[in-house]
């Protein structure tokens, strides 16, 4: 069986598309590597959701986007999504980052952000010490394809004891089904610096179905904060597969706050590997599934360093014939000695033949530490509604607020309030309020 028949993107293909980009030799050395090596891996095994079976072949090809020199000339599902004046934005459409703002504040205290692309020839050995540390090339066939196809993307360096009090954005948008949508999004926070980084992905006006391969790394060296807000808002036509990854130092710490609202089919990995000690993991996921969808939101975190902690909540809505498997799973490992790991999982279903099956997990090898887990799934409770329609709400009412209500607590936690107010019409969209 030849390479052609076995894997949706190829050696020539990724020659090409080096050579139209200028790409350095290291990088596409890497890509080839990469492919070779898809080759000779399996697909990711999530829990109860067989990928096997779903349609993983739409890469599309490399196409050139063209740059605009201002945010009033992006297409209107990314330009609705962009506060005006925001002074640190990247915009990647389909293959290509369109559009990149640093303001000269941030420069001057020696912050990169630019798309990963240019920073792999202009910061060549900070991408190269990092570049598929937190999320490795051989983990599975999707990664290993991710590797080999990857564009535009995003490199973010935050120097030591910088603090950026304005949150740093992006956004992500895919509107041509031709086009490869596979971004890579790589932070590094050196010491004791401080970064919030808030990002959108969205599609629109997509006449067939697109594949997004995508894969986050967050590295916090010592004394590092980082928080990381994420929304995803494909439409049915995206199938997305995103992997995130962060790696935390001595007395580092991430936030992660994820807002899933995809239409389409779905599988979400994301995970922190507290490798220091003194090191705090911080995952809140918010999802809400409606049609038909096939998902699967698995959030982790693994303790290595001594006095570290993780929590994780999420909670996720599933109505009509949604079906999702949301695993939480917490390992301590041996010698990871007074580390604290806390999950909780809660899925309200809407519908009869809507699924959520939540699924905790302690894998514990050390004995001094602490760890617990909590998991609900159930109905809107009939009391509560019962309890509103007494006070003269109608029954729709009622269920609209014993919803938001339940998914409240996360989307208060968005960094960014025009980020929140997108968020809050997402979910009543999908809630067919």
């Amino acid at each position: 069986m030849t390479l052609q028949t076995i894997l949706p993107v190829q050696a020539a293909q990724i020659k090409e598309w080096a050579q139209t980009r200028g790409e350095a030799a290291w990088l596409t050395e890497r890509r080839l590597q990469a492919l070779e090596l898809a080759s000779s891996l399996e697909l990711p095994k999530p829990e109860k959701t067989k990928l096997d079976r779903w349609d993983l072949s739409g890469y599309g090809t490399f196409k050139a986007s063209e740059t605009v020199s201002s945010t009033d000339s992006l297409p209107a599902a990314a330009k609705d999504l962009i506060e005006e004046g925001t002074p640190n934005l990247i915009v990647q459409r389909n293959s290509g980052v369109v559009y990149t703002k640093l303001s000269e504040e941030l420069s001057a205290k020696g912050v990169i952000f630019t798309d990963l692309e240019t920073a792999a020839r202009e910061h060549e050995v900070l991408v190269k010490k990092h570049l598929g540390t937190a999320v490795k090339t051989s983990e599975h066939q999707v990664s290993a394809l991710h590797y080999a196809a990857w564009t535009g993307g995003v490199f973010l360096y935050v120097p030591k004891d910088v603090e950026i009090e304005v949150p740093v954005q992006a956004v992500f948008l895919s509107d041509d089904v031709s086009a490869t949508f596979a971004p890579h999004i790589l932070v590094v926070a050196d010491a004791n610096s401080r970064v919030t980084y808030v990002d959108n992905y969205v599609s629109a006006g997509l006449n067939g179905s697109v594949l997004h391969n995508g894969v986050v790394e967050v590295i916090a060296l010592d004394g590092a904060k980082v928080q990381y807000a994420t929304v995803h808002q494909f439409g049915k036509e995206v199938t997305d597969l995103s992997y995130r990854r962060a790696l935390l130092s001595n007395d580092s710490d991430i936030e992660w706050i994820v807002g899933e609202m995809n239409e389409g089919d779905t599988i979400a990995d994301t995970a922190t590997t507290l490798q220091g000690s003194g090191t705090h993991s911080d995952a809140k996921v918010i999802a809400i599934g409606s049609g038909s969808q096939k998902i699967n939101y698995t959030t982790r975190a693994v303790h290595f360093g001594k006095s570290s902690e993780s929590d994780m909540f999420t909670r996720a809505v599933m109505r009509e014939e949604a079906q999702a498997i949301i695993n939480g799973i917490t390992k301590i490992e041996h010698g990871a000695t007074k580390a604290n790991g806390q999950q909780t999982e809660k899925v309200l279903m809407l519908s009869p033949k809507a699924r959520g099956d939540a699924n905790p997990i302690l894998l514990i090898d050390e004995d001094d530490v602490m760890a617990g887990h909590a998991a609900s799934v159930g109905k809107v409770n009939p009391e509560q509604i019962y309890y509103l329609m007494s006070r003269g709400i109608s029954k729709t009412e009622a269920e609209r607020l014993i919803i938001y209500g339940f998914l409240a607590p996360i989307i208060a936690e968005i960094p960014l309030e025009l980020l929140r107010t997108r968020l809050q019409r997402i979910v009543e969209r999908k809630l067919g309020q």
